[in-house]
């Protein structure tokens, strides 16, 4: 969200679609205005909207095709959004264009967040600080249950003829023992972000600001630790910084937590790669992308320290 400059001003329909839109948002009705594409997103198109002569910009986020498929809600996006915005961690909501369900945000000046950044121990602990703000939010509406997900990505992948790949059942075993670890030591549900991608973050030179909330809803904490953490490859000792900047110390029973959590993680990110197969029509190999995941998932759940982390997390 931070270079906006990347594509060619917009033409044609979707201009007009812009244009019409962005009427019925009272800021910036009849006011000439100026579209143009940013870059990245897979189930959305955002733009940024300028006035000639006018310093504030916009973004404004239109949903992909049936996006609802996986379990996004843009009416859940929006209180998200503004209950991030609150807290000082999201955008600024500037309207919320029914029924298209488009979001219109203040554009962040910032800096991005660069894959490198992300390992540094600052940065660790100034996105512990954001997520910390985040969860000690109001509650939002939604809720995030990881492996409910995946059962309904299955299900939905299934009804439009997407093999599953065999690792499923493998790894849903495995999700059912970590359940019972996470069951035995419940934590109090907190809002979460639960894409946590460098290219969701901004450095605002103050704060790390984070967008994209299509995913949010009420959910374990540690699922947004870990999902961050297994994301960005991190470390155990990284691990470890993270949760020191997020709780000020580092507990066993958490570490293992944030450990499982981020083999749910994954399980997640497989399973919407695979109902991406069924519904998506970008040139994507989601393919390689459920594998990708999957391979990491099995991987990181055969090793003595996964198990260390059920008794742990559970004796928790």
């Amino acid at each position: 969200m931070s270079s906006p400059a990347v594509d060619d001003e917009l033409r044609g329909e979707l201009r007009e679609e812009l244009t019409r839109a962005m009427q019925r948002v009272p800021d910036l009705a009849g006011r000439e205005l100026t579209f143009r594409g940013l870059s990245g997103g897979i189930t959305n198109r955002n733009f940024l909207v300028a006035v000639p002569g006018v310093r504030d910009r916009y973004v404004i986020r239109m949903a992909g095709n049936d996006t609802h498929l996986l379990g996004i809600s843009r009416e859940i996006e929006h209180a998200a959004t503004v209950a991030a915005a609150g807290v000082g961690v999201g955008p600024e909501v500037v309207a919320f264009v029914r029924p298209e369900g488009y979001l219109v945000t203040r554009f962040i000046e910032g800096s991005p967040v660069s894959l490198e950044a992300v390992h540094r121990p600052d940065m660790l602990r100034r996105v512990a600080d954001s997520l910390r703000r985040v969860h000690d939010g109001p509650a939002i509406p939604g809720l995030f249950m990881p492996f409910r997900i995946v059962e309904a990505y299955r299900a939905l992948a299934r009804e439009r003829g997407v093999m599953i790949p065999v690792e499923y059942d493998l790894a849903m075993a495995i999700a059912r023992r970590i359940e019972l670890a996470l069951l035995a030591s419940p934590v109090e549900l907190r809002p979460c972000h639960n894409d946590l991608l460098n290219a969701n973050f901004i450095d605002d030179g103050e704060r790390i600001r984070i967008v994209d909330w299509e995913y949010a809803g009420l959910g374990d904490p540690f699922f947004d630790l870990g999902n961050f953490s297994v994301n960005h490859d991190l470390a155990p000792d990284e691990d470890a910084v993270l949760l020191d900047g997020y709780e000020g110390t580092v507990r066993r029973p958490r570490a293992a937590r944030l450990l499982l959590m981020r083999i749910a993680s994954d399980f997640r990110e497989a399973m919407w790669g695979v109902l991406q197969q069924g519904i998506s029509t970008l040139d994507v190999d989601f393919v390689a992308y459920a594998t990708e995941h999957f391979d990491r998932l099995l991987a990181n759940a055969s090793t003595p320290a996964f198990e260390r982390a059920l008794r742990d997390t559970a004796e928790g």
